[in-house]
């Protein structure tokens, strides 16, 4: 397949790590746009029904339902996520790392005992 203008455009702008770094976190509002949709649609709610379960506006839902909001705060992420029946699962992911050098090694017992467990 042949490419078009932008497809070459694109390609030379994402060798500039800075708007790469952007392409990316607007990615990633993306997909909290389309989940925080999708599961408030399988759950039958419209953004006001949803706000009304969350005791806040439908103008909420819908700045959290948008691609450039980037103003979630994990407590609000909870709410939503308890209204729909799902929970919210935060992921760090290190960037390649050309040193060899890691932070944490090994997988983490978080969320595997129960802090009395850990006692």
């Amino acid at each position: 397949m042949k490419k078009t203008n932008f497809d070459t455009y694109l390609d030379e702008q994402m060798r500039d790590p800075a708007f790469a770094a952007l392409i990316e976190q607007a990615g990633e509002a993306w997909d909290v746009a389309l989940q925080i949709t999708a599961l408030r649609k399988k759950a039958g709610l419209s953004q006001k029904e949803l706000a009304r379960l969350l005791k806040t506006s439908q103008q909420q839902i819908s700045r959290l339902e948008s691609s450039g909001y980037e103003g979630h705060s994990l407590s609000m992420l909870r709410r939503v996520a308890e209204a729909l029946h799902a929970r919210v699962r935060v992921v760090f992911e290190p960037f390649p790392d050309e040193t060899g050098l890691h932070v944490a090694e090994g997988g983490s017992a978080y969320g595997q005992r129960s802090f009395c467990d850990r006692q």
